[in-house]
């Protein structure tokens, strides 16, 4: 028993300590994602040459007209929207038609691209629409980002330099009003876990080293310089895959200081929980070794292991004092990253990521479950360099 003890309280020191640095870690990362905002607003938004804008689509979700009618009233003096799915018969594919109809002056044209032959069905559309293109400014967006006017005049600053190659934007998790706990906890997530992770890498490793999916801002070439549509639609992460290989290549990879919102549905737990396992998972085979050392940069989970020790030792006062420490050490992470980012209900939120922060502790353990997901009703594996492959049947 004494050494089970020993264990748990050697554990919870060990957690809390790396979770303290990290947290101080990710307050100088957004701190400095500030200043760089601040310093870009004030440079103003000059450079504006012809932009192709390329939305896939994939089925109608709840929100997504007012996502998509968002790309119809940019403050742009010259892009084209191009839409594509498999079908045309995809109902977000109509929607979108529908709104372009109120928007005869916008430069709409819709595609269909029939059915992937890439594993990743998003980047087999993003081919289709690339190559369509009229312009070789491109900039892609995910159905489910929400965008205000002024999102395309200062997301395309990123390459006023002429010399960089992908940039990509960070993002708030929004949810529709009167969402359940669930959606919330996905949300915050994604404003602060994941945002806090790309900052402080970004910060420690002297420069970008990835990509983020939902907005990205680059010349059409950076796709072939990176491989080639084929060989990114191989890999479920493909925009990691991409920004890494342009960083990897000597080619600039940035941060956009423009901030989008993601939205993210109302859905069951359960599916939720499935779905935030399968990112992790891509995580893991992306970035192996930095995805093992993320599990030291939870607070609560290792709170809870202190608190487990001081009722087991006798000492639950000073059990509870790792569990408070490691929720206040998440509330100051969330408080600082939300408010940098620009949520205006950062404080509420704040409040809410401690439970967020042990949600993250189990899913990145179930990140290690298997190589197997499910993906738009189809079973897929990933292999250790992060491709995908469909699941083998075992008879």
């Amino acid at each position: 028993m004494n050494l089970f003890l020993h264990i748990l309280l050697g554990l919870a020191i060990l957690g809390t300590a790396t979770s303290t640095i990290y947290c101080g870690m990710v307050v100088m990362a957004t701190l400095r994602f500030g200043r760089r905002r601040r310093r870009d607003a004030r440079l103003g938004a000059n450079f504006l040459p012809p932009i192709s804008v390329l939305k896939p689509l994939h089925g109608a979700e709840p929100g997504l007209a007012e996502n998509l009618e968002r790309f119809f009233t940019q403050d742009y003096p010259d892009y084209e929207l191009i839409f594509c799915a498999r079908h045309a018969s995809d109902a977000g594919l109509q929607i979108a038609q529908t709104i372009a109809q109120r928007y005869p002056e916008v430069n709409a044209r819709f595609l269909t691209c029939g059915e992937p032959q890439y594993p990743n069905a998003k980047m087999w559309s993003l081919a289709f629409m690339a190559q369509a293109a009229t312009h070789d400014l491109l900039v892609t967006s995910d159905a489910d980002a929400r965008v205000v006017p002024s999102y395309l005049r200062e997301c395309i600053q990123s390459l006023a330099d002429g010399k960089t190659a992908l940039a990509s934007c960070m993002y708030i998790g929004t949810v529709e009003p009167g969402a359940g706990l669930s959606p919330r906890l996905d949300a915050i997530g994604k404003s602060v876990e994941m945002v806090s992770g790309c900052l402080v890498a970004d910060m420690v490793e002297g420069g970008t080293r990835f990509a983020l999916g939902v907005t990205m801002i680059l010349p059409r070439q950076s796709f072939l310089d990176a491989g080639g549509y084929e060989d990114l639609g191989q890999y479920f992460a493909e925009d990691f895959v991409l920004g890494n290989r342009l960083a990897e290549s000597g080619r600039r990879v940035i941060i956009s200081s423009h901030v989008i919102r993601l939205v993210v549905l109302e859905t069951p737990f359960a599916e939720s929980f499935r779905n935030q396992v399968r990112w992790m998972k891509s995580t893991r085979r992306s970035r192996p070794l930095g995805h093992l050392g993320s599990g030291l940069t939870f607070a609560v989970p290792f709170g809870l292991i202190g608190l487990l020790w001081g009722v087991l030792a006798g000492q639950p006062l000073h059990g509870a004092m790792f569990l408070l420490a490691a929720c206040a050490n998440r509330i100051l992470l969330a408080a600082v990253a939300l408010h940098t980012l620009g949520e205006q209900e950062w404080f509420t939120q704040s409040l809410l990521y401690p439970l967020r922060d042990l949600m993250g502790g189990i899913l990145w353990v179930g990140s290690y479950c298997g190589s197997g997901f499910t993906y738009h009703d189809a079973n897929f594996e990933l292999t250790p360099d992060g491709r995908v492959v469909p699941a083998t049947t075992k008879g």
